[in-house]
């Protein structure tokens, strides 16, 4: 549990438009929709997405990290790496049973198989999008994890967009559907307490001193 008197303490030393620009955006957060971003190759497509995750609400980030290592770069991410929570695995057999644990239904991104257009996509459970790597796409692993395919309906000759551009259309869509669906998409109050204690303590610089005082 969130602890109610450290958060209004700490609330002290930051701003009430700060205080207030967090309980609103949080008020739009969800973790009913999450994203898996698998061994995405170049670094500012991996950054790209968490960005989008940012932009649209999404609280939490799946990245695989098996053939080319960290590839978040904080540069492009442009900060949104503070305020989304990112959670890295060494393979995606990992990842995919930590989110069916988790009740989320597996959705592959991709513009082949049995693919659902976005237009007719409705989300009825917790779903993740996966995302693939730049030229091979999404592993076996996840295509065959996969409750289902999603993709993004296309009218000229190019077959396919780049990854965080894929990313940002769906998560946009989808984001703006699930806001006005009836589902219980939203943060629960303990999840948002907890997220405005760790985004006060972000926001102030000499955190560690003003904690050990706090403790003291």
């Amino acid at each position: 549990m969130t602890n109610l008197e450290l958060l209004k303490y700490l609330e002290g030393f930051i701003s009430p438009e700060r205080k207030e620009r967090f309980l609103e955006v949080l008020e739009k957060r969800t973790k009913y929709l999450t994203v898996g971003i698998e061994d995405v190759f170049q670094f500012h497509n991996t950054s790209a997405i968490i960005r989008s995750c940012e932009v649209f609400g999404i609280q939490e980030a799946h990245v695989i990290e098996n053939r080319f290592g960290k590839r978040l770069d904080k540069n492009i991410a442009m900060g949104a790496q503070q305020w989304v929570d990112v959670h890295r695995y060494g393979n995606s057999k990992d990842c995919l049973a930590r989110l069916k644990e988790s009740g989320y239904r597996i959705i592959a991104t991709t513009p082949h198989m049995d693919s659902c257009s976005l237009g007719n996509f409705q989300i009825e459970t917790r779903t993740a999008l996966f995302f693939g790597t730049e030229k091979e796409g999404i592993s076996n692993d996840v295509m065959q994890a996969a409750d289902g395919f999603l993709r993004i309906p296309m009218v000229g000759f190019t077959e396919s967009l780049n990854v965080s551009v894929s990313a940002a259309i769906l998560l946009q869509v989808l984001t703006e559907k699930l806001r006005k669906s009836k589902l219980s998409w939203q943060l629960s109050e303990n999840e948002k307490l907890e997220k405005r204690l760790d985004w006060t303590k972000k926001s102030i610089k000499s955190i560690d001193e003003i904690l050990k005082r706090y403790h003291g």
